[in-house]
């Protein structure tokens, strides 16, 4: 069971969820959240990172919008809800809190901090690779990640991508330009066929346990490389 914390940023103070791991001053990992807020699906991604050793910190990325969002995605009248939430959403000011709960995140004795984000967070954890000090990142079926291709020159630490082939909000062109784009050694991608948005949200609509288990080994194995 994690507990909750304030983090100071540019622009004010915002919430976090944090479920501590192992050791104090050992690796951490910030979780940056889909368009449902902070929800017990992000909760229980910082809880599993806290039981496999890391410390992770969860920060609630549209307190400017609401403060404390916490939905789901079973019903139309939450997916309204959550599209509001996304098309209001300042992606700049989300990855300067991204970079706030990594300075937090330090401060707290943790040497190495990374970063993995799902949907609108796949986007934020590409971006914290470009813009901010994270050690690692790594991106689930990030959406409009292509529109910041440009960027890619600007990452100078590992990172890993998990693209649906079947993606409803990223096309085939989106993936192709991102596979042209995002190369070795930086950057590592691998394309699950057959796989749509989500695939490894537990109880999603569109959720493959088996990719779901491939894609969160890799994610586990990229990391204990990359902040160790």
């Amino acid at each position: 069971m994690g507990r909750r914390i304030n983090i100071q940023g540019k622009d004010g103070s915002f919430g976090a969820y944090v479920a501590d791991g192992k050791s104090r001053g050992g690796p951490a990992i910030v979780v940056i959240q889909e368009i449902f807020g902070v929800n017990k699906v992000m909760r229980d991604i910082a809880d599993n990172l806290a039981e496999q050793g890391y410390t992770a910190v969860c920060p609630d990325l549209f307190w400017r919008i609401e403060p404390g969002i916490d939905i789901t995605d079973q019903t139309d009248a939450e997916w309204e809800k959550a599209f509001s939430y996304f098309k209001t959403f300042n992606v700049d000011k989300g990855v300067e809190d991204i970079a706030s709960t990594i300075a937090w995140t330090r401060a707290q004795g943790h040497s190495k901090v990374g970063a993995v984000g799902y949907c609108l967070g796949g986007l934020l954890a590409f971006l914290a690779n470009t813009r901010t000090d994270a050690d690692a990142s790594v991106s689930y079926y990030g959406v409009g990640i292509d529109n910041y291709l440009g960027e890619a020159g600007r990452a100078h630490k590992p990172s890993l991508l998990h693209i649906a082939e079947e993606d409803g909000f990223v096309s085939k062109d989106s993936q192709a330009r991102m596979k042209a784009g995002l190369t070795a050694p930086t950057f590592q991608l691998y394309s699950y066929p057959g796989r749509d948005h989500a695939f490894a949200r537990e109880g999603g609509k569109h959720f493959h346990r088996d990719d779901a288990l491939r894609a969160n080994q890799r994610t586990m194995d990229f990391f204990a490389r990359g902040l160790s």
